[in-house]
């Protein structure tokens, strides 16, 4: 097996593709399929398997994806010393929310490419925990944040970064002076996509106190349910970073609410076989830094 053989085989695992592989790297798809089948007769065990009109990887597929990645990246770092090239190149792809991106990311990612400046950054959106996990089960990500409780992981390394604090907000417009928690029985609940940690942690509480809403919105985007509260549309439970500054400043108003359920913790987490370049390790360790520093 050669680099090029391992390069068409990690684009075809991450788009399940052929035809998509075969423009990405202008080749020709009967040069995709060659390339996948030398492979798989080398290896001695089918990589893909097609379900109807599906490609997927076959167990044997997702083994060899990680050895491939390492292989790639190795010979990646072996071409730079041996060229006797000081800054590394590459491509991060790091899963994370929204708010995550908007109030905590953009230092160090500042740093980062002061460091990095030939590292190409690409975010995925991670709303669900649970889709981050898959994705870097998948390989699809190098690292991504999770906002959930702890819990014991299999073949992830998860590192708790910081306890978040979720406020419950409202209308500065909307009286509060007798609010009680069945109050939010009739409230229009403006919530977060389906999956995400702190959505389930809400409705969990409030089912706990017996209360069932039925009528809810839900938003793609953290900042679209913020100024929707702020227009008045409803109530929503946001981390404490979205809303600090919209409290203190009066745009929201803050209600009483104490959660039963266990706490919320932003986690980096890479898969534990990952192959940690310097660019991955460098960007968990200013991460790590960056975080420590908030608390």
């Amino acid at each position: 097996m050669d680099i090029k053989q391992l390069i068409t085989f990690k684009h075809a695992a991450e788009n399940l593709n052929f035809t998509q592989t075969a423009k990405l790297l202008n080749f020709a798809q009967s040069s995709v399929t060659a390339q996948i089948k030398v492979l798989e007769d080398e290896i001695g065990k089918p990589l893909f398997e097609r379900l109807g009109k599906r490609l997927i990887l076959t167990e044997a597929g997702h083994q060899f994806k990680r050895y491939a990645e390492k292989m790639i990246n190795l010979s990646e770092e072996a071409i730079t010393a041996a060229n006797g090239e000081e800054e590394l190149t590459g491509t991060l792809t790091i899963g994370a929310q929204e708010s995550q991106c908007t109030y905590r990311l953009p230092p160090i990612l500042k740093e980062f490419k002061a460091a990095f400046p030939k590292v190409k950054l690409v975010f995925k959106p991670a709303n669900s925990d649970e889709m981050a996990r898959k994705h870097l089960m998948g390989g699809l990500l190098d690292v991504a944040f999770i906002m959930d409780e702890r819990k014991p992981e299999g073949s992830l390394i998860v590192e708790q970064l910081i306890k978040e604090e979720l406020k419950l907000v409202v209308t500065p417009n909307q009286s509060t002076s007798a609010f009680s928690i069945d109050d939010l029985k009739h409230a229009t609940l403006l919530l977060t996509e389906d999956g995400c940690s702190y959505r389930n942690m809400f409705e969990e509480s409030l089912n706990s106190f017996g209360i069932y809403p039925l009528d809810k919105i839900e938003f793609a985007s953290i900042e679209a349910i913020k100024q929707c509260v702020i227009a008045g549309l409803g109530v929503a439970l946001l981390p404490e970073m979205v809303v600090k500054k919209d409290i203190k400043e009066g745009r929201l108003k803050e209600l009483p609410w104490k959660s039963s359920s266990s706490p919320l913790y932003t986690q980096i987490a890479w898969h534990k076989d990952k192959w940690v370049t310097p660019p991955l390790d460098e960007f968990i360790s200013l991460t790590r830094k960056m975080f420590l520093s908030d608390i």
